[in-house]
């Protein structure tokens, strides 16, 4: 998680000027279909931002250990994603103390970043709660599917609550979380595409990390797969054909 980003430019490139027309048409067939169809959505970086998270950790590493540059951490020092060593220097903090606090600022991170009480902080993605409630309108599914584990289930549900998004209620909305911290998310995530397909038909699926994009479009090609071109994980995977990046949900230019 903390390696360095690639560049998502190119993901950013691959933006068309007519992405909004894809968030149309999923709604149409969703509406279309109604309560047969299911619509998945990633949290992290996709439906929210969770840099005010990454910027809080920071802040309250700088302030514990008297690290000055890094007490008024903010989220706009996270725009180079999971790489906190940027951060630091976009914090000011001169390269060799980024080098001396990276590894307990990391530990410190590691603490925090994923619990309940943190996550609550996060912000939405522009448009993302409207969007959802957009889903909902239709009769539609609409389940989260994060890698988030049930110990965050509190904190995440609180901060949808904040946000004004679809809460999940077990039937229409659901939210479904690793069981454990340490499971591995790829393996999780595919294991709960099998369960999205018992739930009806699969209309479109969201993700920021282009390895899972690309599992909901080998597992359900007649899907929309929508990745939003916010941030990833680093990992150097290229997107398959067919799936259609976005910057956020605003349905409206």
């Amino acid at each position: 998680m903390f390696a360095a980003l690639m560049a998502h430019e190119d993901f950013k490139k691959r933006i068309r000027d007519d992405w909004r027309d894809s968030l149309h048409a999923i709604l149409a067939k969703a509406r279309s279909l109604g309560q047969q169809a299911v619509l998945a959505f990633d949290l992290d970086s996709t439906l929210l931002d969770n840099r005010e998270r990454q910027a809080r950790i920071l802040r309250e590493y700088g302030t514990a250990h008297a690290v000055e540059p890094l007490s008024t951490c903010a989220a706009h020092h996270w725009n180079s994603g999971w790489d906190m060593r940027e951060a630091m220097r976009a914090c000011g903090l001169e390269a060799a103390l980024v080098e001396r606090h990276f590894e307990p600022a990391r530990h410190f991170w590691g603490e925090r970043f994923f619990t309940s009480e943190y996550c609550a902080v996060d912000e939405a993605i522009e448009g993302a709660a409207a969007f959802t409630h957009a889903v909902v309108g239709t009769g539609a599914r609409l389940v989260y599917v994060t890698g988030r584990h049930e110990g965050m289930r509190e904190g995440s549900v609180a901060c949808m609550r904040r946000l004004g998004m679809a809460l999940p209620d077990g039937e229409r909305v659901m939210l479904v979380m690793k069981p454990a911290p340490y499971d591995d998310d790829d393996a999780f995530k595919r294991e709960a595409h099998a369960q999205l397909g018992r739930l009806g038909t699969v209309v479109a699926a969201f993700d920021n990390e282009p390895t899972h994009a690309n599992d909901y479009r080998r597992r359900f090609p007649d899907a929309t797969v929508i990745h939003l071109a916010t941030d990833h994980s680093g990992r150097p995977v290229t997107l398959l054909d067919g799936i259609i990046s976005v910057p956020h949900f605003t349905l409206v230019s």
